[in-house]
């Protein structure tokens, strides 16, 4: 048999507003439990919704950048389901009329690009949070409930946890960049529902979809799938029959474990949402919104390589984040030296960034600040290995290249006739190392700018220490 996996994916994204998608209540995570709340969020008699424009924007702002059909009228509707932390018994959503239709999102594969389609993406609010204690209690906070959220529906057109994966990761920047969410998975602002089957098209064979809930790191994702898909496979290749399962990623156990049989729609009786009109949205609105979009991650990335004859892989790195390329770009407004500049940030900068589990708006070295230090670098006032300590000092404390170069002494030598002398004393004290190097032993001379590093505290200028040693050895 020669089965292939189809995956789709279902992920819903909590919108960074001000306010919770139905009620005023302010939408912010954390905080001391059931205080973000009210009547309507909490569902109580009487209580009427009203949808928050701003929720509105942000999920048209999504279509947008996901190449999807913007609605003309929004429409929402009841999904009718019993869950201890649904306060009203119903959650208001979308059915048959989602706010965003079709789209898609091109992956990058190692044999070229691929168009992953969507079905659609649709508003929705939050349900509130379960917290199960170790004496078996469970406690409900609702202050995540009515945060708004839009649910982006894939096409099954994966076909490997490598393919899920790399959407899943393009997806997240894309919303990151156009700035409708903060996508922290670690504090369930992007989750992830993954639904996943085998087919065998010649032999019209196919496995039941299994749909894997709420699961919040790309980890977990790839973990689920990999697990699901040899699970299906050992099955059809036992003539075993699969069902509909809804089921949850066991890290602990490192398999998937059934929850419920997968419910249809109708089971959820849907129905219209009588307390919240049809809003027209008109073309003036939907212009507006279009004209605050931002530059999106790939066109970015296009235009680094252009503008700034950075490689592909290069670009990538530097447009992964929009806040990294924003940074990228005004170092290069001090500087206006794209290689030293990317050559940084992709290197030492990141690397620094990763140590201190920081985001680079969050470092206190700034742009004009590693410009500083770059000048000083290609200024020759000092060399590269001095130029990592320094950065290192400059993260750690925030003080100015300059400041740290002259507390330290650190002002690279590049006085010829200094530099001779210590070239002299030397090879005076190395005669081994010189006949070396006239034998044709290379190592020779990296023995020899070693120990001129030595005697300079790593001070000496490379460049000139080289072509001072090669000359002062052809005299000898």
């Amino acid at each position: 048999m020669s089965f292939k996996t189809l995956i789709g994916l279902e992920i819903h994204v909590e919108l960074m507003t001000e306010n919770k998608i139905f009620c005023n209540c302010k939408n912010e995570f954390g905080g001391e439990v059931n205080t973000h709340v009210c009547p309507v969020c909490l569902g109580l008699p009487g209580a009427l919704p009203v949808l928050d424009k701003q929720a509105v924007d942000y999920a048209i702002k999504a279509g947008l950048a996901f190449n999807c059909e913007i609605a003309e009228t929004i429409r929402m509707d009841r999904k009718n389901y019993f869950y201890p932390d649904l306060t009203k018994g119903y959650q208001i959503t979308q059915a048959d009329n989602p706010l965003c239709k079709g789209g898609y999102l091109d992956i990058d594969l190692s044999d070229g690009e691929k168009k992953i389609n969507l079905e659609r993406i649709h508003i929705e609010e939050d349900t509130g949070k379960q917290i199960h204690t170790e004496e078996g209690t469970s406690l409900l906070d609702f202050n995540r409930c009515g945060v708004p959220l839009i649910e982006i529906v894939t096409k099954p057109d994966m076909n490997s946890a490598e393919e899920a994966k790399l959407f899943l990761e393009k997806l997240r920047a894309t919303l990151k960049y156009i700035g409708v969410s903060d996508v922290r998975m670690e504090e369930g602002s992007l989750r992830c529902d993954v639904n996943i089957n085998l087919v065998d098209d010649e032999k019209k064979i196919k496995s039941q979809i299994t749909e894997i809930k709420n699961l919040n790191s790309f980890r977990a994702v790839v973990k689920a799938i990999e697990y699901e898909e040899k699970r299906h496979l050992d099955l059809l290749s036992n003539d075993e029959s699969t069902e509909k399962e809804t089921r949850r990623w066991d890290e602990t156990l490192g398999q998937t474990v059934l929850m419920r049989k997968k419910l249809g729609a109708s089971d959820y009786r849907f129905e219209n949402e009588a307390d919240i009109t049809p809003i027209k949205v008109e073309k003036a609105w939907l212009d507006n919104i279009q004209e605050t979009m931002p530059e999106l991650p790939h066109a970015k990335k296009l235009r680094f390589m252009e503008e700034y004859s950075l490689t592909e892989y290069d670009a990538g790195v530097l447009t992964q984040a929009r806040e990294l390329a924003d940074y990228f770009e005004e170092v290069l407004s001090y500087i206006g030296d794209s290689k030293i500049v990317s050559n940084w940030v992709t290197g030492d900068v990141l690397r620094r960034l990763k140590e201190e589990n920081e985001e680079i708006q969050d470092t206190k070295l700034s742009a004009k600040m590693l410009a500083e230090l770059l000048e000083l670098v290609k200024a020759s006032k000092i060399n590269n290995n001095t130029a990592k300590a320094v950065l290192r000092e400059m993260f750690e404390t925030g003080k100015s290249a300059k400041e740290i170069v002259e507390e330290k002494g650190l002002s690279q030598i590049s006085d010829q006739s200094e530099l001779e002398e210590i070239v002299g004393k030397v090879l005076d004290d190395n005669p081994q190392s010189i006949e070396d190097f006239k034998n044709g032993k290379d190592r020779a001379i990296g023995f020899l700018v070693g120990q001129i590093m030595k005697r300079t505290k790593g001070k000496a200028n490379p460049q000139l220490v080289n072509a001072l040693l090669t000359e002062k050895i052809k005299e000898r």
